[in-house]
């Protein structure tokens, strides 16, 4: 079969892993057609606005000639469509994947011979075989392997990462078939400056993903468990990681905080939790961490409620500012934000919850950090914004603040000691 004879690649989902990705093969000679389901999206992008805060997407948007649209019939003549939509779960936790299967019908009814289809979007393993082509084959009339091609390649992105970012972080690919393998590992090897690894299954490659987070949420849930201990036991758990990373081999630090955000790391985990379960097998360790690092919110507001109580003040009516809704530092990404859980936590105690974050300022009681912070009993850190670490004891004194619970430990704790101010880290 000949491959199409075009440059030209569409990308279904333009958010935060796909319109990088997008920027990036525009830059790298391709001609992008970008698709996606937000008309106000769509506008944004072909004004050349980016629709989230990112300092490199809004630069390089500029000049790029992508070209974004809601129609799917566009990726006719594309020789590469890739799937970059988002795999949330439901409230449940059971794997959402509603917005992959639509793409899929979305691109079935315009699929060509000869195409390769490669899906970034995260899911757990047996997706691809057991759902993605079945749609495909069944909605275009094609055969996966000898009319088209399915690979996967599951996205890499750290928003607000200045080292590390969709050119440079190595990737992996899985494919259905040997050509659509190499085919694929030809497209990112053209617009990627890392490694590409072949994969041997579509299955290892959508095992891959799901793994190095679920690595992630455990070593968290584990720091996060000793935050809780300690707090009890007078121990700084931030000195005891530090000095355990002294130890040149075998120890890898992670830090606790209030909280895990962020579509993939509170995510993925349930995906091969799920898949599992349907296979006879129970992952009774991720299931374990899943629990103890959502555990998080509701034991930072109990912070609250105990530094409180140490200036004799009842959080009952207490006016406490959250500051930070994003689920990291200097985004506006509140995608499964622990922000909003410690603020349904604090309400939960009668507590009159306000908030405030620059970069998500939709969402925020405040538009400003004075107003917010203004006659609080006590302030909590829940984002690490670079404005928010920047902050001093005088200042909050000076605002009225008794307490400062520090979500993500991004404060000189002797410093706010020192100024007679109740200090709560996270198992500090």
């Amino acid at each position: 079969m000949e491959e199409l004879n075009s440059k030209t690649i569409s990308i279904v989902g333009l958010g935060y892993v796909g319109l990088p990705l997008a920027l990036l093969a525009d830059k790298n000679g391709y001609m992008v057609i970008g698709i996606d389901n937000n008309t106000e999206k769509i506008k944004l992008i072909n004004d050349r606005i980016s629709p989230f805060v990112d300092e490199s997407v809004s630069r390089q948007l500029k000049k790029a000639s992508l070209e974004a649209t809601l129609d799917f019939s566009k990726i006719k003549d594309s020789s590469i469509i890739i799937i970059c939509v988002p795999t949330p779960v439901y409230e449940n936790h059971i794997p959402n994947l509603e917005p992959v299967e639509n793409a899929c019908k979305g691109i079935a009814g315009f699929l060509q011979k000869g195409q390769l289809v490669i899906l970034e979007s995260t899911v757990n393993p047996g997706v691809s075989e057991g759902t993605i082509i079945p749609i495909l084959e069944t909605r275009s009339g094609l055969k996966c392997g000898k009319d088209f091609y399915l690979a996967h390649c599951p996205e890499r992105i750290n928003p607000g990462d200045s080292k590390w970012n969709v050119e440079n972080i190595n990737r992996v690919v899985g494919s259905f078939c040997e050509e659509g393998l190499r085919r694929a590992v030809e497209f990112y090897s053209s617009i990627i400056q890392g490694e590409i690894k072949p994969m041997k299954s579509l299955k290892e490659a959508e095992a891959v993903k799901v793994v190095e987070n679920s690595f992630r949420d455990i070593n968290i849930a584990f720091v996060n468990e000793l935050a809780m201990s300690f707090s009890m036991l007078d121990i700084d758990v931030v000195n005891v990681i530090e000095g355990a990373a002294t130890k040149p081999f075998s120890f890898l630090p992670h830090f606790p905080g209030c909280g895990v955000g962020g579509h993939c790391i509170p995510v993925d985990p349930y995906y091969l939790i799920e898949y599992a379960k349907q296979n006879g097998f129970d992952h009774d360790f991720l299931s374990l961490a899943r629990r103890i690092n959502r555990k998080m919110p509701d034991f930072t507001a109990r912070q609250v409620m105990m530094g409180l109580n140490e200036k004799s003040i009842s959080i009952n009516g207490a006016k406490i500012a959250v500051l930070g809704l994003s689920y990291k530092a200097n985004i506006d990404d509140c995608r499964e934000s622990p922000s909003f859980d410690i603020i349904n936590a604090l309400r939960r105690y009668n507590a009159n919850v306000v908030s405030y974050d620059p970069f998500v300022s939709n969402k925020s009681t405040f538009q400003s950090l004075g107003p917010a912070i203004k006659d609080a009993q006590a302030v909590v850190i829940a984002t690490s914004h670079n404005v928010f670490k920047d902050l001093t004891p005088e200042y909050f004194i000076q605002n009225g603040v008794k307490v400062v619970v520090d979500g993500r430990n991004c404060l000189p704790k002797e410093k706010f000691l020192k100024a007679g101010l109740v200090y709560k880290g996270i198992g500090r």
